[in-house]
C-alpha cells in the first residue's frame, strides 16, 4: 500500500473548496447511502450503491451508468475514518483509473465546511495522466453537484 501521508506533491491532486453547510451535514451526506446516491455521480449519470459498509476495512462499490448505456464502477475499501474531520479509502474507477487513494477532509469553520480532498497516485506519470484526462474536471463537477444537493437538504 501506498504512503500516502507522505507522497510527493506531484503524485497528489487536490481539490478545495468551502461548502456553504455545517460540516456535521456535510459530513452525512459523504456517509450516509441515501444522500451519496444523490450527488456522488458526475453529470448525467445516475448512481446504483451495490456495497456500502463505513467502516475501517469495509468496501464500498458504486455502479455508474452514462448516457451511452456503459456502466462505470467505483469501488475500494476504507482505510481511515474519523468521524466529521476525515475519511481515506483505496479507489478504482473502472475502467479509467485503479489504484488510488481518496483523502477527504472536513474542517468546522462557522456554519460553512472547509473541505480539501486529494487523490494520491503512486506515482507522478500515472497522475500526470489522470490529470490530462480530466479528473480536476470531473471531480469538479462531483462536488459542484454535492455543493448544490447541501442547499437542498439544509
Amino acid at each position: 500500500m501506498m504512503d500516502y501521508k507522505n507522497a510527493p506533491s506531484n503524485c497528489v491532486l487536490t481539490i478545495e473548496r468551502i461548502f456553504d453547510a455545517p460540516v456535521d451535514l456535510v459530513w452525512e451526506a459523504w456517509t450516509q447511502p441515501e444522500h451519496i446516491a444523490n450527488w456522488w455521480a458526475p453529470g448525467p449519470m445516475t448512481l446504483d450503491i451495490k456495497t456500502f459498509d463505513f467502516e475501517v476495512n469495509g468496501n464500498w462499490e458504486y455502479s455508474m451508468m452514462m448516457d451511452n448505456g456503459n456502466e462505470f464502477i467505483a469501488k475500494g475499501t476504507y482505510l481511515e475514518i474519523n468521524p466529521k474531520n476525515l475519511i481515506v479509502t483505496t479507489a478504482s474507477f473502472l475502467p479509467m483509473t485503479a489504484g488510488v487513494i481518496l483523502v477527504a477532509e472536513f474542517k468546522a469553520s462557522g456554519d460553512t465546511t472547509e473541505f480539501v480532498f486529494k487523490v494520491v497516485h503512486p506515482t507522478p506519470e500515472y497522475a500526470k495522466q489522470q490529470l490530462d484526462m480530466g479528473a480536476m474536471n470531473g471531480w469538479g463537477g462531483v462536488f459542484e453537484g454535492l455543493s448544490k444537493y447541501l442547499i437542498q437538504i439544509a
